[in-house]
């Protein structure tokens, strides 16, 4: 087997009643293009005002099943009395708004039980969670994760609950974490003097508006504004993950910002990188490639762009850790 692709969307607001329209049809466009063989997913949106809250969980799941089959992608998992609509997603109960995971199921496959929702209170979205057989070599566990867009104390919490999803006793499972982050990443590179540096610039350093308590920190306001970065940091720490984009050492840019003149909501942060994908210690040695997704369908389809990776499976391991603290990984 040679590689598998991984690739995240933004889907913006993707509603069912949507279905045949030329924004659906540009989303749906902007995937086939990218041929995904795991899709993480967000922003499924069903509508309050119309739809009874016991009815959320039924639309999302039939907005789910919708868009993957015009895709050529399933969501569907085992139907539990704890999971009765089959589809893999994930919400906080008092929003209508759903994360979920997509798959071409002629390449991987979830393993049985292997799908995991969490809510509220961890997550403001939901953190979609499934297992997969990747064809060889170790499953991983894959994520759909979509950040707090207000609250930055709270990714922060996010981010920690997330370590813990993807923890073992003294190490890290194999896997991926795949979302619109809403912050920067903490990921960091030798500059050209080799001193270490994010190797996100340093975004809100002369914006001057009244949204930005939500990304920078605190008593940085009219002076430095550094973007708060917590969120990953305890992520990346000691290699617990990497960042895919800096780790193949590819160009920084931007996943948001494309979107101008009236398209979407009021953006007034800019072009910068928010949409990431991570992988754990043990994944991170299968990154063959990564690239963001830009194309005529692409750019009209969603207000964040595709960031993906190609993975070989045969590199995906476990890790144990020795009562040192060395590691040990094995295929």
């Amino acid at each position: 087997m040679g590689t598998i692709r991984i690739a995240n969307l933004n889907a913006y607001k993707l509603r069912l009643e949507a279905r045949g329209t030329t924004a659906w049809k540009d989303r749906v466009t902007a995937v086939r293009e990218i041929d995904p063989d795991v899709l993480g997913l967000q922003e499924v949106v069903v509508d309050e005002r119309t739809t009874e809250k016991r009815e959320w969980d039924a639309a999302a799941a039939a907005t789910i099943h919708a868009f993957a089959a015009d895709c050529g992608l399933t969501s569907a998992v085992d139907v539990t009395p704890g999971y009765p609509y089959g589809t893999c997603m994930a919400s906080n109960s008092d929003r209508s708004w759903y994360t979920a995971l997509l798959w071409n199921s002629q390449s991987v496959g979830v393993v049985p039980g292997g799908y995991r929702p969490y809510g509220g209170p961890d997550f403001w979205h939901g953190f979609t969670t499934a297992r997969f057989d990747l064809g060889t070599g170790e499953p991983a566990l894959v994520a759909s994760y979509h950040g707090h867009p207000i609250n930055k104390d709270a990714r922060r919490a996010e981010g920690w609950r997330i370590k813990s999803i993807y923890r073992t006793t003294g190490g890290a499972k194999p896997g991926f974490v795949l979302g619109d982050f809403n912050a920067l990443s903490a990921a960091q590179v030798p500059g050209p003097d080799g001193q270490l540096r994010y190797y996100d610039d340093e975004a809100y350093r002369d914006q001057d508006h009244d949204d930005l308590e939500y990304q920078v920190l605190e008593g940085t306001i009219g002076g430095k504004q550094l973007a708060d970065r917590r969120q990953t940091e305890y992520l990346l720490r000691r290699g617990f993950m990497v960042d895919a984009a800096p780790h193949l050492r590819v160009p920084p840019h931007a996943t948001v910002g494309h979107w101008r003149d009236g398209q979407g909501d009021p953006d007034p942060w800019g072009e910068r990188r928010i949409d990431l994908i991570l992988a754990t210690r043990p994944a991170a040695p299968s990154l063959v490639r990564y690239g963001i997704h830009r194309s005529t369908a692409a750019l009209k389809a969603a207000d964040h762009l595709s960031p993906f990776v190609d993975v070989a499976p045969l590199r995906v391991c476990r890790e144990f850790v020795n009562s040192d603290g060395s590691v040990i990984r094995n295929s």
